[in-house]
């Protein structure tokens, strides 16, 4: 089981696909766990590395509290996070491993870190970002009524089934997700840290630094998206030097899932279009 860390914060991840392909390095959105992205990881492994991490707080990766949590009022409950201690766990992960570039591939608070990465450290070959924001305040945010539904109050099946309803279309949710929501007892935050990531979801801001981002970056939105509103995407690509915007059409907030094959034929012909090394 390979491992990183950050400090004492111990970081799970796995490889899958050969070593000497350029890496493709996952970040999963607020609370989910490395099961998100099933169905691109089986699709970039083979003609790239395919590199999936659990966020602290996720599934097998630590929970840490904060030294202030911890020095003010003792307690040892998850968080405050931030984006930028998230960014340089990613880094720990990366460095752990040996890869000297990495294309980074984020959803949601897994797009913020991807960003502040790509501010901090210097791996980053290109990104990709899904249904992310670049923050601050001309950024739109989640609908009180959405982020209430998402939270939840206990890991159960029934809450993590109610959970997705509004990152879902109605009819893939009707569908009755039922394997998702196994994946997710197995992987997924518990309520706690699950705030503590939504905290540093809320507190990010790179509005006025995007500029500084120079790497190929490719956005991919859907127009439904109740979680992340479609703006957010379109004004950060707007406001990347080299970025790019792929809208999918009534797409919900978990659109890479319910089309995986449209966002995995962008997402390659990205990469490929990308890659320092020949891939045939």
């Amino acid at each position: 089981m390979p491992t990183a860390h950050n400090g004492d914060v111990e970081l799970y991840y796995e490889t899958e696909g050969p070593s000497d392909r350029e890496t493709v390095a996952f970040v999963e959105d607020v609370g989910y766990g490395a099961w998100q992205w099933g169905w691109q990881h089986a699709a970039v492994a083979g003609p790239f590395e395919s590199l999936v991490w659990d966020n602290r707080g996720t599934g097998r990766s630590d929970a840490p509290p904060s030294a202030s949590r911890r020095a003010e009022s003792g307690s040892e409950a998850p968080g405050p996070y931030d984006v930028e201690t998230m960014a340089a766990d990613l880094e720990a992960v990366l460095s752990s491993h040996g890869v000297r570039k990495a294309h980074v591939v984020g959803a949601g608070l897994g797009g913020m870190v991807a960003l502040q990465y790509a501010l901090d450290h210097s791996r980053a070959r290109t990104l990709t970002l899904l249904g992310t924001s670049p923050g601050g305040p001309r950024a739109r945010p989640t609908p009180t009524d959405v982020r209430e539904q998402l939270l939840i109050s206990e890991k159960s099946r029934d809450e993590l089934r109610e959970s997705l309803r509004p990152a879902m279309s109605e009819a893939f949710f009707a569908a009755d997700p039922e394997e998702v929501v196994e994946w997710r007892l197995a992987e997924d935050a518990g309520p706690a840290a699950q705030r503590a990531q939504f905290a540093a979801m809320d507190a990010f801001d790179a509005s006025d630094r995007l500029y500084e981002i120079t790497v190929p970056a490719l956005v991919l939105h859907g127009t439904a998206d109740r979680v992340v509103p479609v703006e957010n995407g379109r004004s950060l690509a707007e406001d990347l030097p080299r970025g790019e915007l792929r809208e999918f059409e009534d797409g919900s907030h978990l659109f890479f899932l319910e089309r995986s094959k449209d966002v995995n034929d962008e997402l390659l012909g990205f990469l490929d279009e990308h890659a320092e090394q020949d891939l045939e």
